[in-house]
């Protein structure tokens, strides 16, 4: 089966044509078609692979690997910022309540060497109302973040220093691009243009 997503790797600095953006980058891959949201130092993109509906992201801009590498303003703008986008995913996917996740370094299982925080808006219901497995699904989900992105890059890199990845959960196949700009644009509409400038 052929997908159709394909994650541009990052251009090197300058790159581009006069009165273009610059891409936004989630570690060295532009996802600037998948982002819903923008504030003045981070940004909100929908998931490749969704634990529940809603499942999203929440990244600085400077591509940094650990929470302490961030500084104060951008440690309030991320979780500013994700505070207002759970709010939004709760309400628009009827959820009751939100799983807000970071993992913060390789021993704590994150695979993408840039700071994210995980936002899922949760119902009672979900994994049959064993609402704590989601732990291990955020852990299978990061675990091939990285890979997924990776091997749907059209010039796949090596990542120096990381190991192979083990395989996600089979059943959860990423979604194509097409999918994501739909959900991303769809997103975007629920915030104000004050509060977002994606």
């Amino acid at each position: 089966m052929t997908n159709s997503l394909r994650i541009q790797p990052q251009q090197a600095e300058g790159a581009g044509t006069r009165g273009q953006m610059s891409p936004i980058l989630f570690s060295t891959f532009d996802v600037t078609r998948q982002v819903f949201f923008q504030s003045r130092l981070c940004f909100g993109l929908v998931n490749l692979k969704p634990i529940v509906p809603g499942h999203v992201l929440v990244v600085p801009k400077r591509v940094v690997p650990r929470l302490a590498d961030l500084t104060r303003d951008e440690i309030s703008d991320l979780f500013g910022s994700a505070q207002k986008i759970g709010q939004i995913v709760e309400r628009e996917y009827k959820a009751e309540s939100l799983t807000v996740a970071c993992q913060d370094g390789p021993a704590a299982g994150q695979s993408v060497p840039h700071v994210h925080i995980h936002v899922l808006p949760r119902k009672w219901v979900d994994f049959g109302g064993h609402n704590d497995a989601v732990y291990p699904a955020l852990d299978e989900n990061e675990s091939s973040m990285l890979e997924d992105i990776a091997t749907l890059d059209p010039e796949p890199r090596k990542h120096r220093g990381r190991q192979e990845l083990k395989v996600d959960n089979e059943s959860r196949q990423p979604r194509t691009l097409e999918e994501m700009e739909d959900e991303a644009v769809w997103l975007k509409g629920f915030f104000k243009d004050d509060d977002s400038q994606a």
